[in-house]
This record gives structure tokens, sequence and C-alpha cells, in this order.
């Protein structure tokens, strides 16, 4: 066993997941890949071979309930376990007047339901360590929902709230939470939505290799939220400040005197 332990990362099989992976090994982690495709699952191992890690290859379908809990159960049982990446997601082509309610679904059982199971599942078994890392990847979509389908950015809204709420909770068991929210990033994820990420403005989009290795340094400066393209995080906090500011006066006895008049 590695002394920094064992990542498990979903998505592993390419893009974003499989960088992680190269990185993660790199640090000494050992690691287990999990994604559908368990060829390209290999491949990923056999080129991290030379790292001298343990790799292991878990083929799982995370929308497969059946597939789900047993990722679950390793993360519970499993003690070498010490970081989860929860990358694995989709995204679905159309909006709610064109898209397909039945891709929908399954987006929101991808990018939705796996995660939560998987942190829940990590999170209570590093908290009985008293130690250990989760990592989610949202979006920068999840700060504006205008700019694509809702029920994509929502299902990232909900990634970014999950894994703020679970900072909190899981701060004084001494359990690391980090929400990673790239931008547009050059991975697979456009071809299978039926996009072409190069009709995008070339200076919108990063390659996934950076895009990582900001996402890991900002760990390492240990930020909550790491946004890999925001040139100014004051930008961010700012934002938190004017969040924070609300909650004073979003419960209260009285409704405001504008909706009396």
């Amino acid at each position: 066993m590695s002394t920094k332990g064992t990542a498990l990362i979903t998505g592993a099989s390419t893009g974003i997941g499989a960088v992680y992976a190269d990185r993660l090994a790199k640090r000494g982690y050992d690691l287990i890949l999990v994604a559908r495709n368990l060829d390209r699952l290999k491949e990923v191992a056999a080129k991290l071979a030379s790292t001298g890690v343990k790799i292991e290859t878990l083929q799982a379908d995370l929308t497969d309930k059946g597939d789900l809990a047993k990722v679950e159960k390793r993360l519970a049982d499993d003690k070498t376990i010490t970081q989860l990446i929860n990358n694995a997601g989709m995204a679905v082509a159309g909006n709610m007047l064109d898209g397909d309610i039945d891709k929908f679904e399954q987006m929101i059982l991808l990018n939705v339901l796996a995660p939560t199971r998987l942190a829940k599942a990590a999170a209570v078994a590093f908290a009985a360590r008293k130690t250990g890392t989760i990592i989610n990847i949202a979006s920068v979509l999840a700060l504006v929902p205008e700019m694509f389908g809702g029920v994509y950015s929502g299902t990232k809204a909900f990634i970014l709230n999950l894994t703020q709420s679970l900072r909190v909770e899981l701060a004084p068991h001494g359990v690391t939470v980090q929400a990673v929210l790239p931008g547009a990033t050059r991975t697979e994820i456009w071809e299978r939505a039926g996009h072409d990420v190069n009709a995008l403005p070339a200076e919108m989009v990063m390659d996934v290799d950076e895009m990582v290795d900001a996402a890991i340094k900002g760990f390492d400066l240990g930020e909550p939220v790491t946004i890999p393209s925001l040139p100014d995080i004051a930008q961010w906090n700012a934002l938190q400040g004017a969040r924070q500011a609300l909650g004073p006066n979003l419960s209260l006895k009285n409704a405001a005197a504008r909706y009396k008049a």
C-alpha cells in the first residue's frame, strides 16, 4: 500500500478522470479506476504502470443500481482508500422544450445521484478514520445557468451546494472537501452530447491537462472551490460574501415591506 493511500477515481477511462489518475499516480497514490469501458480503463492503467503504484480497474456503470452499490461498498469497506475523485458525468443536448426527458433522467442519475451516494459512503468511512479527501467535479455553469441547458447546469449546482455543505460538516472530522468548477474543457463530453467544442471561441476552451493541474494546485492551496480559469480569486470571494450577507434576511417572521403594499 502507498503511504498516501488509494485514490478512487470515477470516469477514469478518459478526459479529466484519466489525467487525475496520471497526476495522483505520480504523487504516489495507488489507484482504483472506475468507468464503464473496461478496455479503456486498462489502457489508462497500462500507461501508468511505470509509476510503480498499485492500479486496479473496476468496471461499473454508475447509472446502474447494482454497479453503483458495488462502488459504494468498496468505498465503505476498503480502509486503504484516502481520496475520492467524484468525476464521472455526462451532458445532454437540448433544453426543456426540445430535450429528451429520458436522457435528462439518465444525466441526473449519473451527475447527481451517483456522486451523492459515493460521497456519502466516502464521508462516513473517512470521518470514522479522521482523514480523507473528497473532490467533486462540478462546472462553472453552476454559477451561470443561463448559458446552457438548465438540467445540466442544475446538476452541477447541486454538486457545488453538496460540496460546500459537506466541507462544513466534515471539517471537524479531519476530512477535506473541494469542488472543482471547470469552464469549457477539451474532453469527449462534448462529442457525446452532440456538441462541437471547436465551435466555441478558442480562448474559452482549456486543455484538460492544464485544467486538472490547476485544480490540484487549488487543492494544495487549500481552496474549498477551485475555478481553474478565474484570474482574480477576489471575484469569487466577493460572490461568497454577498451570498452570506443574505443569510440573516432569508428567513424572517414577516414578509418584506414591498409585498405588503
